[in-house]
């Protein structure tokens, strides 16, 4: 087969077989990387990364746009089994031959150190057993995307109709909270079906490649050199401490507010500062015009970023039928730019969500001052700072959705949800080690009783008498559960640094952003504390520092009104 360079457009290259992209690899792979050769070789390895990279994702994408598209998921499904296995055994003879040179360059220490982890956990036997998770993640992925409900005679997607949890009307909440639920019970069986086939594929996975369990394979996979599983459990800990007697009190003073003896699930999202819930847009153009307002107040340069996702159409945000549940940012990093996609539905969360992903995207830009694709592989613990840290440098300026009264209860509702979200992230977390190291961890089952034990100890304050099936099985409706071992963690960790961002921005907003921005422009070129020393913030999990970050939350709601 005659030899095709890569091309400048990653789009000309979604038709190509293993055999094009193969040439390539081999190429990298003959040359002698030597002191004088290395930025050349780096440069080029960059490239053809970057084309695969962008094909993967625009393949992925279309998966998700809609669920049904059986020829979309083919195309991905082809890539997986063509492409992307022996793509994987290419790159890793890659990393080898790079670690095997002893060169680096100043800003690539980090990476060659994360290169060496890949090469310790990669096993080739574990290349057709991840696509195979790759197919069921898709399957869970159907399975919530074909899920409806129906009310008061129309049919509604889940994430619409989630708005009604919002209602003040209790009796409309619970309805639609009990056919949420009863939907999502419908399902039970094959969710358990799919978490055991999952669960054994994941154990076969950590024994092929000579781990106890598969807590150690991701921690050398995700990179986790600055802290521990125990340091894990030690948030936990700190948690269950710290910010559960506060969350409790909450609750109680929740029920209070609503006239009620116990919270009930139906009572947890209600806003208890209004007579309406908010519903801060109706439109695409309605919801990006905030969005833009707010970046135009921290930033111009954040700004034309949002701009330009806008105008090139790098997001996709109403819910639908058929449509992959939850929201994500992803790159395309031929391209350098990202894709945000989204399950809008006109809620406060939407909004949220929306500055959450953009400041993933904001990352994807700010990294492309890093030279090589080995330096912008950033953690999760710190790409979540990016969009948690977004969310919590926007909240301050809610009137650019909201008239000032419904921007106090915007910014009162996120503090109290960042509150509420540790305890929950705890549960997520803790089932997840409990589930891959247990002898019954492949036990639906006793994965009910798991999180229902978890749930007792984070989650006390609301009342689910009757309801019990459906708390028990909580686990099914977390998709990082079932696609991303592992993946929840990071979001408590990175709440931290996007707490400390905030508090900075509240004495110098500008100089807050200015170091954000700086962060997100390292890449992975720094080690996790670095980053979080870059951005103005300190990596940690231990109760003392957590009980900081809680005073100051306590303090701005009392300001608000919120607390006595």
């Amino acid at each position: 087969m005659p030899f095709r360079p890569l091309p400048d457009n990653a789009l000309e290259a979604l038709t190509w077989t293993w055999a094009d992209f193969e040439h390539h690899y081999d190429d990298l792979l003959e040359r002698p990387v030597l002191e004088e050769t290395l930025d050349a070789w780096l440069a080029d390895w960059t490239k053809l990364a970057n084309v695969v990279g962008e094909v993967e994702s625009r393949l992925h994408v279309a998966t998700t746009l809609d669920t049904e598209d059986k020829e979309a998921e083919a195309r991905l499904n082809n890539y997986l089994e063509t492409i992307d296995e022996p793509r994987q055994e290419a790159e890793n003879r890659l990393k080898l031959k790079l670690i095997e040179s002893g060169l680096t360059r100043s800003g690539l220490e980090t990476s060659v150190k994360a290169a060496r982890a890949d090469a310790e956990a990669f096993c080739e036997a574990n290349l057709p057993l991840q696509t195979e998770l790759t197919k069921l993640g898709q399957e869970y992925d159907r399975l919530v995307g074909r899920q409806m409900v129906t009310l008061g005679g129309e049919e509604l997607t889940m994430a619409q109709a989630r708005l009604r949890l919002e209602e003040p009307d209790r009796a409309v909440r619970e309805e639609a909270w009990r056919a949420i639920s009863d939907r999502t019970l419908e399902d039970r069986a094959a969710f358990d079906q799919l978490w055991t086939k999952m669960t054994g594929l994941r154990r076969q996975m950590a024994a092929n490649a000579g781990q106890p369990s598969l807590v150690e394979l991701v921690w050398k996979q995700t990179h986790r050199f600055d802290y521990t599983p125990a340091d894990c459990a030690q948030f936990r800990d700190a948690i269950a401490e710290v910010v559960v007697p506060l969350t409790t009190a909450l609750d109680q003073a929740r029920a209070e507010k609503l006239g009620v003896e116990k919270l009930r699930p139906w009572d947890s999202q209600v806003d208890i500062y209004g007579d309406q819930p908010l519903r801060p847009f109706r439109t695409e153009e309605e919801l990006n015009k905030g969005a833009a307002e707010i970046f135009s107040r921290l930033d111009p340069v954040l700004a034309g970023h949002f701009d330009d996702m806008v105008s090139s159409r790098l997001i996709d945000l109403f819910s639908r039928k058929g449509k992959a549940p939850g929201g994500y940012c992803t790159s395309f990093p031929a391209s350098g730019q990202p894709f945000v996609f989204m399950n809008a539905a006109g809620s406060h969360d939407d909004v949220m969500t929306l500055l959450h992903e953009a400041g993933h995207c904001f990352h994807v830009y700010e990294e492309q001052a890093q030279t090589w694709h080995l330096q912008k592989q950033v953690g999760a613990e710190f790409a979540e700072v990016a969009s948690m840290g977004m969310e919590m440098l926007s909240i301050r300026h809610m009137d650019a959705y909201y008239p000032a009264e419904d921007a106090r209860r915007a910014e009162i509702q996120q503090l109290e949800r960042q509150l509420q979200f540790w305890p929950y992230m705890a549960c997520v977390d803790g089932f997840q080690h409990w589930a891959h190291t247990s002898a019954h961890g492949d036990d639906p089952r006793a994965c009910d009783e798991a999180w229902r034990e978890l749930w007792a100890k984070f989650m006390p304050g609301v009342d689910w008498s009757g309801l019990e099936d459906v708390r028990d099985t909580g686990w099914h409706r977390k998709l990082h559960i079932f696609q991303i071992p592992f993946y929840y963690v990071e979001y408590g960790l990175a709440q931290m640094g996007a707490l400390q961002v905030w508090q900075r921005a509240g004495q110098d907003q500008a100089q807050a952003v200015a170091d954000y921005r700086k962060a997100l422009s390292l890449g992975s070129s720094r080690s996790l504390p670095d980053l979080f020393a870059a951005a103005g913030g300190r990596f940690a999990f231990d109760a003392e520092s957590l009980g900081e970050l809680t005073t100051a939350m306590q303090t701005r709601l009392r300001e608000l009104g919120a607390l006595a």
